[in-house]
């Protein structure tokens, strides 16, 4: 039996889609401003005056993987509020993880860059690709993204090695100088910002490649890229960056990084898009919907963020 429940959704989504929330949440509403108190809110970065209106022991849902700091600092006045947040596009990010993964091994994107201009020169050199195929893969974070990587890997025949946040990051050394590749699907936590540094670089073998499609300043970005520069490290595909533009018209002009990454032949640049693809808003007003029916039933949804630990 659901139980009626005010619940607002700062999200825009299609009327088909808003359908789909209706029927799991008679009564939800949408757009910026709500209309009196929640018992629940949907919105990634909610202002003052949204957080104020949550009723008490009422629920924000984060709807994408993650809680921005500045949600979690808005909240801290409201240690009753339950967070939650969706996991609804774990395989898409998985999938990209792969193909940065693959084109990074293989150099696809310079190979690529040639043959449009009718050079073959690289088919005839001698090709020091590492093969995956028989390797460890260390996977930091085991999460929904880091477990559909890790199925996705052992279908390619690599070894799959987790560490998750509950073992420690320590857990990583003895692993890394072992590792054919480093998937990192770590949340962005005060114990995890810089936690790739140049110590940690410097222990994976120079056949590694590291892939990162959770948040940039987990990895020390000085350290990644003299790593890739001085060829410590055989290549890297990146998804997420240390600089983002501030607003639309800087979208098509602003540096990813403070150091020339794009300068590198042995780096994948992807701007920050793992989790995108046709379906994606399909995935997410399932889960979200999914969320709202274990919420208004009085059940707890799986996906509860530890509010201590950020996630």
């Amino acid at each position: 039996m659901l139980r009626p429940m005010r619940i607002h959704a700062s999200i825009e989504p299609s009327e088909a889609h808003r359908d789909d929330l209706r029927r799991a949440a008679p009564g939800i509403t949408f757009g910026e401003a709500t209309d009196g108190p929640v018992d629940v809110l949907v919105s990634g970065r909610p202002s003052d005056e949204a957080v104020a209106a949550i009723a008490q022991d009422g629920a924000l849902v984060i709807p994408y993987s993650g809680v921005p700091r500045g949600t979690l600092t808005r909240l801290q006045p409201r240690p009753d509020v339950r967070l939650y947040n969706l996991h609804h596009n774990a395989e898409l990010v998985a999938e990209h993880a792969i193909a940065l993964l693959l084109a990074a091994s293989r150099r696809l994107v310079p190979a690529d860059r040639e043959l449009r201009a009718g050079d073959w020169t690289r088919r005839y050199q001698p090709d020091d690709s590492p093969q995956l195929r028989g390797q460890l893969a260390v996977i930091a974070g085991h999460g929904a993204i880091g477990r559909a990587v890790g199925a996705a890997l052992r279908g390619l025949g690599m070894s799959v090695a987790p560490v998750t946040r509950t073992e420690g990051l320590d857990a990583l050394d003895a692993l890394l100088p072992r590792a054919r590749a480093v998937i990192i699907a770590l949340p962005l936590t005060p114990e995890t910002e810089g936690s790739f540094d140049a110590r940690r670089l410097a222990l994976l073998p120079p056949t590694a490649i590291l892939v990162n499609v959770a948040r940039g300043p987990i990895v020390d970005e000085a350290a990644l890229f003299e790593a890739l520069r001085s060829g410590q490290l055989y290549g890297a595909g990146l998804d997420v960056w240390w600089r983002y533009p501030k607003d639309e018209a800087a979208r098509s002009d602003t540096p990813a990084a403070e150091h020339p990454f794009h300068e590198l032949d042995n780096v994948v640049l992807s701007p920050h898009r793992a989790g995108h693809a046709a379906e994606t808003e399909a995935h997410r007003i399932r889960h979200l919907a999914d969320l709202l029916t274990e919420l208004c039933a009085g059940r707890e949804p799986p996906t509860r963020v530890d509010r201590d630990r950020g996630y």
